[in-house]
Formats: C-alpha cells, sequence, structure tokens
C-alpha cells in the first residue's frame, strides 16, 4: 500500500480556479491508478476522475468534464486535481485514492485500497 495525503483545499468564490495535491509515500508507483473522489454533506463519495501512473492516461466523470483536469509530477510523487470555474456544487471533501491497476474501471469506491484523509474545498460567494 502507500500512503496519500492531499491539499490544497479551502474557501474559494465561484469562478475560481484550484490546485489540489495529493503527496504519496511508498510504492513503486508504477503499476498504481491514483484516483480523485468528493464527498459533499450528505451525499455519497463519487469519483472525480483517475490516472495511471505508468503512462499518465486519465479519465474525467463526465459530471466534471471540461472544468476537472489530473495530472501528476513523477519526480515529486504528486498526483494534482485543477478545478476550472468552480460551483457552489463543487463543495466536498475531495480525496485521493490509490490501487494496484486491475481489470475494473477503477471508478468506484470499492474498488480503491489507500485513502488519504481529504481536503475540504467550499465554494462560496
Amino acid at each position: 500500500q502507500v500512503q496519500l495525503v492531499e491539499s490544497g483545499g479551502g474557501l474559494v468564490q465561484p469562478g475560481d480556479s484550484l490546485r489540489l495535491s495529493c503527496t504519496v509515500s511508498g510504492g513503486p508507483l508504477d503499476r498504481y491508478v491514483m484516483g480523485w473522489f468528493r464527498q459533499a454533506p450528505g451525499k455519497e463519495r463519487e469519483f472525480v476522475g483517475n490516472v495511471k501512473w505508468s503512462n499518465l492516461i486519465s479519465k474525467i466523470a463526465d459530471s466534471v468534464k471540461g472544468r476537472f483536469a489530473i495530472s501528476r509530477d513523477s519526480f515529486k510523487k504528486i498526483m494534482y486535481l485543477r478545478i476550472f470555474a468552480l460551483k457552489p456544487e463543487d463543495t466536498a471533501v475531495y480525496y485521493c485514492a490509490a490501487v494496484p491497476s486491475g481489470s475494473g474501471s477503477e471508478s468506484e469506491v470499492d474498488e480503491y485500497d489507500s485513502w488519504g484523509q481529504g481536503t475540504q474545498v467550499t465554494v462560496s460567494a
């Protein structure tokens, strides 16, 4: 398993952009899929996107496609989630997660076995 620590959350205004970071320790990471999820108050944790660490192939949930982007710095072992044009409905705790690559879609909570503690993003005027 790997250890994950999210950072970069905070209070932002609608229309702002934000970059969340997920710092990874442990590994090696070449065989891992790294995911981002979010959980709004009173709602289930939902998939935002993921990236295969080895080849940077990413998948973004349809609900946020066009506004969210995932990248990673392999040297620093940090995964990023960039959010553009933030909306109040983006308010949630954002989590990063990791799992060794498998045959699944890696878009379900149950597929991941390592999680960070989460970082709060609040979008409000």
